[in-house]
């Protein structure tokens, strides 16, 4: 039986007073109190203040998750407490799992990670208005540094970082979106995106890029996108941009063939490293290019000569650095717009997953063998 303390300051009195340790039974399971008449300083209650949490115990190349019972958290002044019904698995979450402290960003453990959540707000902490309880609310706001991620029964999220679920998405479609519609949404928009612009998406069948099509789209360009296969091209086309095979094209080829040899107005490279090069040769003079991947040494000379802006996309910083985190919610609120308008919907890997099994998640992203986003059902 669970007990809630009724008679805070009495107890306390008592424990300083009258306490002897003698009276504790100390076993392996757990503490019993000996004097009854304690008791009648605490009520029974049936609140469980517990929940259940996927837990990384040592991060490396076979790290495992452990079903594990822990404290079910409070939320603080300017959070929610959110119960967790979906999260997503994006590549940054794989990374943490493998490579733990040799990334800058990976949580102590035992920890809980996963970023991405679609959810219903199960108490507001002091000071948040926006949210009430019962609200459905998505949002990318824990899994790596001090916060506590969402592979769990439920997260406390700064409600900065969240926004309303879109309300023609289902709790898995909204979980899908708020990393890669993040760096999309933002990637496009400091690379200066407005209607009647040739935009190309390198990578436009996985996560950020299925999205960057659809933003691009929405935002009224005309969009192209590079693909190496034919399911691939299929999804690029059914999203409405036109398909490169880049294993078949070289990119003078298809920049005369899309362009009459101008380049593209704005690329989105979401493949990123090596594949910049391609970028600043497809990019026009004075164009945009933006990418999520620039860990690496690259000879920036073409992109000198042809007077291009350069924008590298880090959407973990307002969660890392605590800055600028009203901007994400604002994102999410625009992307949920743009999703009610039909202007964006996330595509889904067509195996889903237990919080259960979430190692099979994780295994399912890493494959490469999944189309879209992969999903837990928490």
């Amino acid at each position: 039986m669970r007990f809630a303390i009724a008679d805070e300051e009495g107890l306390h009195n008592e424990l300083n007073n009258n306490f002897n340790w003698n009276d504790l039974v100390i076993t392996d399971q757990n503490v019993q109190l000996r004097p009854t008449h304690l008791f009648s300083l605490l009520t029974p209650t049936t609140e469980d203040h517990t929940m259940q949490a996927m837990l990384i115990k040592a991060y490396g190349e076979n790290a495992e998750f452990e079903a594990s019972e822990v404290v079910k958290p409070e939320p603080q002044s300017g959070h929610v407490l959110v119960k967790i019904a979906a999260s997503s698995v994006n590549t940054v979450d794989t990374m943490i799992r493998k490579m733990g402290k040799d990334l800058p960003l990976s949580p102590d453990t035992p920890a809980i990670l996963g970023m991405d959540f679609a959810g219903t707000v199960e108490s507001v902490g002091e000071g948040v208005s926006d949210y009430a309880v019962g609200d459905d609310v998505y949002g990318c706001a824990g899994g790596l540094a001090d916060l506590p991620g969402s592979l769990a029964e439920y997260m406390v999220a700064d409600s900065k970082l969240i926004a309303h679920k879109p309300k023609n998405l289902s709790m898995k479609e909204a979980a899908a979106l708020p990393l890669v519609a993040i760096t999309a949404y933002e990637g496009l928009v400091r690379a200066q995106i407005h209607k009647g612009q040739k935009v190309l998406v390198h990578g436009g069948s996985g996560g950020v890029g299925h999205v960057a099509i659809q933003l691009a789209k929405h935002f009224g360009a005309e969009v192209y996108s590079t693909g190496g296969g034919e399911k691939q091209l299929a999804l690029i086309e059914e999203l409405g941009a036109i398909g490169i095979n880049y294993k078949t094209e070289s990119v003078e080829q298809y920049v005369n063939k899309h362009t009459d040899g101008a380049g593209f107005d704005l690329v989105y490279d979401s493949v990123g490293g090596a594949n910049l090069t391609k970028s600043f040769e497809a990019a026009a003079l004075n164009a945009h290019v933006a990418t999520t991947v620039s860990m690496c040494e690259l000879d920036l000379t073409p992109a000198h000569f042809k007077g291009l802006s350069l924008h590298v996309v880090f959407m973990l910083i307002p969660m890392l650095h605590n800055h600028k985190r009203e901007e994400h919610g604002e994102i999410l609120s625009k992307i949920a717009e743009i999703s009610e308008s039909g202007g964006l919907k996330p595509v889904l890997d067509e195996q889903t997953f237990s919080l259960a099994n979430v190692g099979e998640a994780y295994a399912r992203l890493e494959s490469g063998k999944g189309m879209g986003k992969v999903v837990i059902e928490n």
